[in-house]
């Protein structure tokens, strides 16, 4: 196999950035896309030059097509599940967009039935040049030993400027799934995710096989009246002393800052998450700004990395990539963040 063939299911905004970065790649190719909306699969259709009879309706007939080698699940949260397992029965290759599942039973289930298929939840920022380079750093002695980190990731979606400038709130859509309950949404299960995914990359480097014991602590939470979760910091401790406090919310612009602290020095990460533009800031005894080039499509790194193990028929990404072990303890921790 030279090409990996992809099929998306479900054609929202994030499936549509995801798609683009297809024109950056040398090892594959979107063939097929699949969505019950009919005017999206037109649209995709045209935008991305796909064939008529590998545009789909129904998700299944994606996933049963012999074409595709690889499904890319961009649906809503709470549909994950479903279609993950129906790939599962088709012994299809699975990239799921994060969060992978909603609870941890989800991800039990999800385990047991897996066998000998390529899984992989889809955090793009862990294959990004700037992710990598902070790794190389921290392996290299850059910063001594890692003790602790603060990271967070907010945006404010529950207010608006007036033309005086001063914030309103905005009227909640209870069909927004940020907002529904049902579909998954809130801040824990939309932004939460990525903070658990880095804070355990980051305080399991010196683990052997990276399998640090944790412990969520100091939970916090606010809530609107539809029983979602707009705000919520917690801390990750590892069993090795080290400390990740995280921060998450829909109400106040935190920004994707993340800071590691070290024996001997820190680092900073002013992008962590979408860092259009890659700076990485050494404070030490001799502080310095490294710029990481920069590239077209944040997502055409994942892409590259999930083909390439997909063509050397591997079950798995490899590191940094998440696999289904990844994946499982990062369940435990957003199952017990939520409750």
């Amino acid at each position: 196999m030279k090409q990996v063939n992809w099929g998306i299911i479900g054609l929202g905004i994030m499936a549509s950035k995801f798609a683009d970065a297809f024109k950056f790649s040398k090892k594959a190719k979107l063939v097929a896309i699949a969505s019950s909306d009919k005017n999206k699969v037109q649209h995709f259709k045209d935008k991305f030059d796909i064939e008529n009879h590998f545009c789909f309706n129904s998700y299944e007939d994606l996933i049963k097509s012999e074409d595709i080698d690889i499904v890319y699940i961009s649906l809503p949260n709470s549909l994950h599940f479903k279609w993950i397992l129906k790939c599962i029965e088709y012994k299809k290759n699975i990239l799921v967009e994060k969060p992978a599942v909603l609870n941890f039973f989800e991800i039990e289930s999800i385990k047991k039935k897996i066998i000998n298929t390529f899984f992989s939840e889809a955090f793009m920022y862990v294959y990004h040049p700037q992710t990598l380079k902070v790794i190389e750093m921290i392996k290299e002695g850059r910063i001594g030993k890692p003790l602790s980190m603060n990271t967070n990731f907010g945006i404010n979606i529950m207010s608006k400027k007036n033309l005086f400038g001063f914030k309103r709130k905005k009227k909640i859509k209870q069909d927004n799934r940020l907002f529904n309950k049902q579909l998954g949404g809130g801040v824990i299960l939309d932004l939460g995710c990525y903070l658990i995914s880095f804070s355990l990359l980051i305080g399991s480097l010196e683990i052997k096989n990276n399998l640090a014991k944790t412990k969520i602590k100091n939970i916090k939470k606010k809530f609107i009246s539809s029983g979602v979760d707009i705000h919520s910091s917690a801390d990750l401790h590892f069993e090795s002393g080290f400390v990740a406090k995280m921060k998450a919310s829909f109400e106040e612009d935190l920004g994707q800052i993340t800071e590691i602290i070290g024996s001997e020095g820190n680092i900073i990460i002013p992008h962590t998450w979408t860092p259009e533009e890659a700076i990485v800031i050494i404070k030490s005894e001799k502080s310095e700004k490294i710029k990481i080039k920069s590239i077209n499509n944040i997502y055409t790194c994942e892409i590259e990395a999930v083909s390439n193990s997909i063509i050397k028929n591997k079950n798995k990404p490899d590191f940094p990539g998440l696999s289904i072990n990844d994946t499982f303890r990062n369940t435990k921790i957003l199952d017990d963040w939520l409750k």
